[in-house]
């Protein structure tokens, strides 16, 4: 990176704020607070500030702007061109917004939580002539308060249009990136956790946003110190190429979203990947000439020169700012933390899952680099590399220190140092020349966070580099046996998977699509065009094969995959903790489980194998045909991973949303409906049932043995009896409840897709914490029965001690074990 003793910040302009009170700092006489508020360096400040709380007190004042809870209808409001023009606003002086504020989680220390807020603004360059303060304090403490104050509304007799009071922080902006475009801040956050649930808010200075809809103040929420963080989760937030948005209604779940977050304050946003969709490239963007080459190694042998990366680089950060900017999207960006991993549509469709030969092209290397970078700015708050890949500079192709000089003109890169909550891999990626973000954080009081990157070093025949596994289940072993021995044990641990691992296999069309017969149809497609629609546009293949290839349940995959979850169940057993898994990318929502084989007759509650994989896709994306939904669900059987463990989709749906007819009356298993979920901890301070994840009392007085020695296609515990729409956890008076410390699962499903309101059905069901005594239940390990049971329905309450037999007979739709 290029040095920059010479940077330096142009004196500030100091014009008249009509948001500032009369008398900004009326504790100015503090010289504690002086020296908090002091401006800084924007290349060199780390920005660190003193306990919150030292600053707050009950003058505090709520904003006065208008209600942008996304309840109304949607309206696609863009805070900026998507190439930050002006539209004759001033003179360009760095302070127009063109992107932000976004606000992400990091982690939590102690009674300290770790956040950052990003702004993008227009112009930049080596040195900025504008340096922004974003103010920030806690407003007012929030027992038992039902939602957001809205905007407006009077706080301790008074209102206002900004944070005023004395008793906040200043904080300066760190520059992250700049080129005479646009210029990234950040401005890190650390705020106090009280022993109740806190709302904080931050406004941003002497800046002007192009939307007069934008608010200047934005708030969040802090859970209690003795309490979990209320969890949303998302995927596929974007429309594929040729999506008709319109008849979808833009992204109009967002609206649902802030309306559960107006009832009951959601402290994290949890993105699965795909928070962005960049395919447009290829069509209306700078890689449409490349994507018309008919002959697939004329494709792979396509430079990558500078004037390309350029291009591309200008498409990747102006399609972050426009997607970035539209609401409803845009105010939950600013109001609820994320955490976000990335997936294929965050570079483009696919990637990572074609043909070696193919993935190693110019263009590939390219624009993996280039959507890497946005991926750090946007969703990460971190500094990208100094120069990405181009043809130009071979040596741009391998990780390490070498630069390429014309990227740097008149350029600013902050060196990157990572925030301890990530994990990062070993070594470079196959195809992205960058470490894998692997991340871990605590959700508040009793829920862990583990995110696993499985894009960056993805191929076709690996997701995670097996120094990569080694280095997750080192320090998730390390975090969990640290917060048990200071008597903090987590009860639960949420995994952040970018696709299902707990699906229906479709290896018979994987088959399909690489036998020899399509052989002759692909030299045809070659040659003359022939079934053009049915093959992709990179590589030749199949269109839908990366789509297989990607699922953790594709053969090239499923070592990998077993051998994860095997030691995934050792941690569980190891610390009594119950893992859930959350996965996207399919476009439907489902609810898959693991579980011990039924009979070894463990109850869930003691099971360190039940392991729930909560299925939601997608948030914006258009879902499939009902027709595929239902030919999932007909492909639902019970697998085996191995002669201990069995694992199927469970019956969620107990009908279609609203009035609708959607699926076929079979079909309780998979939901082609836009969606998002809600996970919240039934704490232990509720006051109310302790049930362990319990159905209501309304459900029945059920006996635990009710469950034993039930396959799969059962309810297999309380939490999951009389799952769907009438639980407990799809209604919001009683979600997260109650105090038995189970998880309240709700998966929140699109009515119609012409309801521009994006009104939903709600079902539910609850995951209890897990019991588990070493030593109490059995082991099939040692036996050969397995292959007695290969088609569950019928045996599963048979006995482990069977003998084997020598030539076992199996339905014709039997799954095969360990699949």
């Amino acid at each position: 990176m290029a040095a920059h003793d010479n940077d330096h910040i142009l004196p500030e302009e100091d014009p008249h704020n009509p948001y500032a009170s009369a008398n900004r700092w009326r504790h100015q006489e503090s010289s504690a607070f002086a020296r908090a508020a002091v401006a800084r360096d924007p290349h060199t400040s780390s920005a660190h500030t003193r306990d919150l709380s030292d600053y707050l007190n009950s003058t505090r004042v709520e904003g006065n702007q208008p209600d942008s809870h996304g309840t109304g209808n949607y309206r696609p409001i863009v805070v900026g061109s998507s190439d930050g023009a002006h539209d004759g606003i001033g003179v360009e002086d760095g302070k127009e917004v063109v992107c932000g504020p976004l606000l992400n989680y990091r982690r939590m220390e102690g009674r300290t939580w770790h956040g950052s807020v990003l702004l993008v603004t227009k112009g930049g360059g080596k040195t900025q002539a504008f340096q922004p303060t974003l103010t920030i304090g806690r407003i007012t403490e929030a027992p038992g308060q039902q939602g957001l104050v809205h905007e407006g509304s009077a706080v301790n007799g008074a209102t206002a249009d900004a944070v005023q009071s004395s008793h906040g922080i200043d904080i300066a902006g760190i520059c992250l990136y700049s080129d005479p475009r646009n210029t990234f801040w950040q401005f890190p956050l650390t705020c106090d956790i009280g022993d109740t649930e806190t709302k904080w808010a931050y406004s941003i200075a002497d800046v002007h946003y192009k939307s007069a809809t934008k608010p200047k103040t934005n708030y969040f929420y802090i859970p209690a110190i003795n309490e979990s963080m209320r969890m949303m989760f998302h995927s596929c937030n974007g429309f594929s190429v040729g999506t008709d948005e319109e008849a979808w209604s833009g992204p109009a779940l967002w609206n649902d979203v802030m309306r559960s977050h107006a009832q009951a304050p959601l402290h994290v946003m949890i993105g699965g990947g795909d928070q962005i969709y960049n395919d447009g490239i290829r069509v209306k963007g700078p890689l449409r000439e490349w994507t018309d080459i008919g002959n697939p190694k004329k494709r792979r042998e396509y430079p990558f020169p500078e004037s390309l990366r350029e291009a591309c680089d200008d498409y990747y950060l102006n399609n972050y700012i426009r997607w970035y900017s539209t609401e409803p999207f845009a105010a939950a960006n600013g109001q609820i933390p994320q955490l976000n991993i990335w997936d294929d549509h965050d570079i483009i469709d696919g990637f990572g899952s074609y043909v070696n030969e193919f993935m190693k092209c110019d263009v590939f290397r390219g624009i993996g680099g280039t959507a890497h970078k946005y991926y750090m700015l946007f969703q990460h708050h971190l500094p990208p590399p100094a120069s990405t890949y181009t043809s130009d500079a071979p040596e741009t192709a391998t990780y390490g220190p070498e630069q390429d000089p014309k990227q740097l003109i008149n350029t600013y890169v902050r060196q990157q140092v990572f925030d301890s909550s990530y994990i990062i891999g070993s070594k470079p990626g196959p195809y992205v020349a960058e470490h894998s973000m692997n991340m871990f954080a605590k959700l508040g009081a009793r829920v862990a966070f583990l995110g696993i990157d499985a894009r960056t070093e993805r191929t076709r025949h690996q997701v995670n580099y097996p120094e990569t596994y080694d280095m997750i289940f080192d320090r998730l072993r390390n975090e969990l046996g640290a917060a048990a021995a200071a008597g903090q044990s987590f009860r639960h641990l949420i995994l952040l998977l970018g696709i299902p691992i707990a699906y229906p296999r479709l290896t018979w069309l994987e088959n399909v699509f690489t036998s020899p017969l399509i052989a002759p149809v692909k030299f045809l497609n070659r040659r003359f065009g022939f079934g053009g629609g049915v093959f992709n546009h990179f590589d030749g293949s199949v269109d839908l094969l990366d789509d297989l290839d990607d699922h953790y349940t594709a053969r090239t995959h499923k070592k990998e995959r077993n051998a994860m979850i095997k030691r995934f169940q050792d941690i569980c057993s190891e610390f009594s903790v119950r893992l859930t898994i959350l996965g996207g990318d399919v476009h439907l929502a489902a609810l898959g489980r693991f579980y011990s084989n039924p009979n070894l007759h463990i109850p869930v509650e003691a099971d360190h194998r039940y392991m729930v994989n909560v299925v939601s896709s997608a948030i914006v994306n258009k879902p499939p045909p009902a027709a595929i939904a239902n030919l999932l669900a007909s492909r639902n059987k019970i697998h085996h991973l191995d002669a201990d463990t069995d694992e199927t989709l469970m019956a969620l749906f107990d009908k279609d949303p609203g009035s609708s007819n959607r699926t076929r009356s079979s079909n309780k298993v998979t939901m082609p409906s836009r969606n998002y979920a809600l996970i919240t901890e039934n704490s232990p301070s509720n006051h109310g049932i302790a049930t362990n994840g319990h159905a209501e009392a309304a459900n029945g007085n059920l006996s635990e043995n009710q469950f034993d020695g039930k396959n799969g296609h059962s309810f297999l515990s309380q939490g999951e009896f009389g799952a769907g729409t009438k639980h407990k956890a799809a209604a919001f008076e009683t979600h997260g409840k109650h105090h038995d410390g189970s998880l309240d699962v709700c998966i929140k499903v699109e009515i119609d897709q012409h309801d521009k309101e994006g009104k939903t059905e709600p079902y539910g069901l609850s995951i209890p914490v897990l019991n588990y005594e070493a030593g109490k239940f059995g082991t099939n390990a040692h036996s050969h029965h397995l292959r007695q049971h290969r088609s569950r329905p019928g045996t599963a309450g048979r006995q482990s001690t069977r003998a084997p037999s020598t030539a076992p007979s199996l339905p014709a739709s039997a799954p095969e074990a360990g699949h």
